[in-house]
């Protein structure tokens, strides 16, 4: 694997105005990824560029197309887009590579920047290696004439097509967009659907996505679906490739009962390829349970879509995803997208004839916590003093009862702990015992 400096889980991210985000950095890694299609033989100049809703998204996209147009590539404008709509652009009218300006789930205060090839699928470790290698030393100051493509409005046709015309009539749906890139899309196909949508979280400023509403903050959208009487709510993230949704009593399901209710459905009808899911070492043990017991096997990939992505195209599998809300349906497309998953679900109330809240009890959870330590440092995990020991006894005294799990952030400074185990006893204490080796030996802020 080849060693990158900038990029982390998802593209490259931080604070706007940071060294690695802001418009002269955008310009190199623009020229960088020109000079990288260039050395694979890129078959077309054009790229295309979509962005979410952040205030900062125009100007690094500029400074992109510049570093882009310098290297003789045309920079194509997207707009404000939905990350997975950038693929389906890539998969329906060719182009060199696809460029997404977004931050996910992070405030508005941060941005990124990540790349898709010619197939719509996310770029590996050793190709995003690859274009650090080939960045420029410095910016030049050219800008670029952006063309455009109207992706939206094929993203939302594509997107509409899932389901039967008009099967969502008298559904009440919940939508909260995050105020990000999915506002319009998902309003749009539900409402072409049939439903009648509450929308919250659909008034973007450039300054609130993510701002105590999408998957990252569903109570409002909880809330709204029980003062409403919604028969569903969907939550997107900031560039709408999660999916979290909640069901008619309020209760909201993560990335792993979404996985679940649809491995299931799909192993009972026979659709689910090699009877395999795909999901990260983040989920729950209990979906290896529940797929077990439906015939079904289950592949652990590390944290990051991308990583579950190159695991489903390897084994030939067209489910998976992570409890994020990250879900992959390969026979619609081959990256996350949240409105999809949103409308896969749909497909299994509509044929089922369940509510949302009868399906979520095919899976029982283990017992799990979790907490994020903002570190001052990311010091190798294996060289720590305490918190390799803690882990291994912890390990020693779990055994086939539960797990541990310890890793940084591949886009934030933090470390994430995990336990799984028998009883919400054990779980808590072994956190505790984390915690208290993670503060021994490194400086949490």
């Amino acid at each position: 694997m080849g060693s990158r400096k900038y990029f982390g889980t998802d593209g490259v991210r931080g604070a706007y105005g940071s060294a690695v985000m802001n418009e002269a950095f955008a310009w190199r890694l623009g020229a960088a990824a020109a000079r990288f299609a260039r050395e694979r033989g890129a078959a077309s100049p054009v790229v295309y560029l979509g962005r979410d809703t952040r205030a900062s998204g125009a100007s690094l996209e500029a400074a992109l197309a510049g570093g882009l147009a310098a290297e003789g590539f045309q920079p194509v404008s997207l707009g404000v887009v939905p990350t997975p709509a950038v693929s389906l652009a890539l998969r329906q009218a060719p182009a060199a590579f696809g460029v997404v300006i977004t931050a996910s789930h992070n405030p508005a205060a941060d941005n990124g920047i990540k790349f898709f090839g010619p197939a719509g699928i996310k770029l590996t470790d050793d190709e995003e290696a690859r274009i650090e290698a080939l960045l420029p030393a410095t910016a030049g100051a050219g800008g670029a004439a952006l063309g455009s493509y109207d992706a939206r409005s094929l993203y939302v046709a594509t997107a509409a097509r899932l389901l039967p015309a008009h099967c969502l009539r008298g559904w009440k749906i919940v939508l909260d967009g995050a105020n990000g890139a999915g506002c319009q899309t998902s309003h749009a196909v539900l409402t072409q659907l049939g439903a009648e949508v509450v929308a919250i979280g659909c008034t973007p400023d450039g300054r609130n996505i993510n701002e105590g509403v999408g998957s990252q903050h569903p109570e409002p959208m909880a809330a709204a679906v029980k003062a409403h009487g919604a028969r569903v709510g969907i939550a997107h993230d900031g560039d709408a490739d999660r999916c979290i949704l909640c069901d008619e009593n309020g209760d909201v399901l993560d990335g792993d009962e979404i996985l679940t209710v649809l491995a299931l459905h799909a192993l009972k009808g026979g659709r689910l390829a090699r009877g395999r899911l795909v999901i990260t070492v983040q989920s729950n043990l209990g979906v290896d349970a529940a797929v077990a017991a439906a015939g079904g096997t289950v592949v652990r990939t590390p944290v990051g879509d991308r990583y579950v992505i190159e695991r489903m195209l390897a084994d030939h599998a067209t489910l998976g995803g992570e409890s994020s809300g990250h879900v992959i349906c390969a026979e619609v497309s081959p990256t996350g997208d949240g409105l999809v998953a949103a409308l896969k679900v749909l497909e299994v109330m509509l044929a089922s004839g369940q509510p949302l809240s009868v399906l979520r009890r095919q899976l029982t959870k283990f017992p799990q916590v979790t907490a994020a330590l903002t570190v001052r440092e990311k010091k190798p995990l294996e060289g720590l003093p305490t918190l390799p020991a803690t882990i291994a006894a912890l390990e020693r005294e779990l055994g086939a009862q539960g797990r541990v799990l310890v890793r940084y952030s591949g886009t934030e400074p933090k470390l994430r702990l995990l336990v799984e185990g028998p009883t919400d006893a054990v779980v808590h204490g072994a956190l505790a015992r984390l915690e208290q080796a993670v503060r021994a030996d490194l400086e949490v802020v």
